[in-house]
């Protein structure tokens, strides 16, 4: 199949030895051993994880993908993260999750560059036990409001934490949290008691079996349902002043940087999506046979299929332009990660409809992976930013000039 469809990992450019061997080798796992089992993730019991594929991922590497190699870890940089959850994603995106929310995971706890908090709470993802973390920002009632930080004031009933000397008092409900429901650790995004909205927004890392926190409901997704996702409740739960990322007050930084970071992983993982709906679509394309021809020879079937090819192409040029942006400029740009995620966000659902349609019927049964691929191809749109909140990013950036 052509390289479009499924690239030639011993072929990419621009990787240092160390990130082209863990390309190659978590793409191979990916295609070998995710994919091939896929559907009976996607079917099985809410809040389920496969952790004997967690723990083969995790050996090879994946769940200490960005964590620096002084501490045990890959230290991958976006580019080569960005192909290895493509790969994942067009094996079966709800596992891409899984290892992409750990990843974020990390990603503050690496960006603040603080030695003991790395050594407490890094390390233990590099050992032969999987483990597994969450970014908690979202809420219910707060959107745009822990987004977009002069909408910052406008936030309603934020968690909150209160000072109490030589520790924080955090309270509140984090919800649609990917990996909740299984995850070892959190960082956890809160407001400082006295401030306004999410205003004052602090990062803390928080061990998710300490006294007062608890599992919420396990929610029961459309797609992505390899990887569990649910509420995090905090009672009261006591955080030591140590365990804050970076300075106090000083979380929207973080959340703005980790969440340009990140649009360009997601954008890695929707164009999997978007090649896996065009993989399907052309299998289907060259076997199936209308008017003594294969389908692709018929001209509206072809037309179908090279807007699909050109949606993947355009997708992965972008989210890798803007992970070499990511990975030698300071600080993370913002356009150029948020046009990645809108193009890729919409190939996956445009790709999905499409395949769709040219398989007909025969998409339309259980069996089959098309359904699969429609359900999958809607959770990008979600988060990290909607279509609409990129489209405000991007706009704003080239009016700036």
């Amino acid at each position: 199949m052509h390289t479009l469809c499924l690239p030639d990992l011993t072929t990419l450019e621009g990787l240092d030895p160390t990130a082209h061997k863990a390309v190659v080798q978590l793409g191979e796992f990916a295609r070998d051993r995710v994919a091939p089992t896929a559907r009976r993730r996607d079917s099985a019991p809410l809040g389920t994880v496969d952790w004997d594929l967690v723990a083969e991922a995790q050996a090879l590497g994946g769940l200490r993908m960005g964590i620096p190699e002084t501490l045990g870890g890959l230290g991958l940089g976006n580019l080569a993260l960005g192909h290895i959850l493509e790969e994942f994603a067009a094996a079966d995106p709800g596992f891409a999750l899984i290892l992409g929310a750990t990843g974020l995971f990390h990603t503050p706890l690496i960006l603040s560059g603080d030695k003991r908090l790395s050594e407490t709470y890094l390390v233990p993802f590099t050992g032969d036990t999987p483990l597994l973390g969450s970014n908690a920002v979202a809420e219910e009632l707060n959107g745009m409001d822990v987004v977009r930080r002069e909408h910052a004031e406008f936030a309603t009933d934020f968690t909150v934490a209160r000072d109490a000397g030589d520790h924080f008092v955090v309270r509140g409900k984090k919800k649609y949290i990917t990996n909740a429901p299984v995850s070892r650790f959190a960082t956890v995004m809160a407001n400082v008691e006295g401030n306004p909205g999410s205003t004052g927004m602090t990062c803390f890392v928080i061990d998710l079996e300490w006294d007062g926190v608890g599992r919420g409901e396990t929610h029961d997704k459309v797609g992505y349902r390899a990887a569990p996702a649910g509420e995090l409740v905090f009672n009261g739960v006591r955080v030591p002043k140590e365990n804050v990322i970076g300075d106090v007050l000083g979380g929207w930084d973080l959340n703005i940087t980790q969440g340009n970071l990140c649009r360009i992983t997601c954008a890695a993982i929707s164009t999997g999506i978007a090649r896996h709906a065009l993989q399907h679509a052309l299998q289907w394309s060259t076997e199936r046979r209308q008017t003594g021809k294969t389908l692709y020879q018929h001209q509206m079937s072809a037309r179908k299929l090279a807007d699909m090819a050109a949606r993947v192409a355009s997708a992965r040029a972008l989210w890798t332009e803007a992970a070499r942006m990511a990975d030698v400029t300071l600080p993370v740009p913002e356009l150029e990660p948020a046009l990645a995620k809108l193009v890729a966000d919409e190939a996956s659902v445009f790709n999905a409809n499409a395949a769709a349609s040219l398989l007909g019927a025969q998409g339309f049964q259980r069996n089959d992976d098309m359904e699969r691929i429609v359900r999958d191809s809607l959770g990008p749109r979600i988060y990290e930013g909607s279509p609409e909140a990129l489209a405000m990013t991007i706009t704003e950036q080239i009016a700036r000039g």
